[in-house]
This record gives C-alpha cells, sequence and structure tokens, in this order.
C-alpha cells in the first residue's frame, strides 16, 4: 500500500500593495520556507501578523503550502 512523507511546509503571505487603475486590489507575496510541518494554524497566523507586522502593507490573506512524498 502505497504511503506519503512529508517533505515540506511553507507559509505564503499575501499584502495587499494598493489599487490598479480599475480600482482592483493589488496583491503580492512573501513566501517563508523551512516551515515545521508540526505547526498549528493558530502558531502559523501568529508568525504571519508578526511577519506583517514589520511591512507597511496589510495582510490580506495567509495559505500554508505542504508537499509529500509518495512511496509505494
Amino acid at each position: 500500500m502505497a504511503q506519503t512523507v512529508a517533505t515540506a511546509t511553507s507559509l505564503r503571505i499575501y499584502f495587499e500593495t494598493g489599487m490598479n487603475e480599475k480600482g482592483d486590489p493589488i496583491y503580492k507575496s512573501k513566501t517563508l520556507s523551512n516551515v515545521k510541518n508540526s505547526a498549528t494554524a493558530d502558531q502559523l497566523h501568529k508568525a504571519a501578523q508578526a511577519f506583517g507586522s514589520l511591512s507597511e502593507h496589510p495582510v490580506n490573506s495567509v495559505q500554508r503550502n505542504d508537499s509529500f512524498d509518495v512511496i509505494a
């Protein structure tokens, strides 16, 4: 039976950096690699907010990205 093995976790933080000529928001993102895969959603949210406090732009959203290898 196949199994999955966690290989990497990263955190992507999206910032709203302004508006375009149509009035739609413009987003930029920053990816933090080598995040512990045991980190909870609350811990990641707190880390993103702390990181966001260093920016002049507000945090719009936060994404957790987990990568796995499938082993047969």
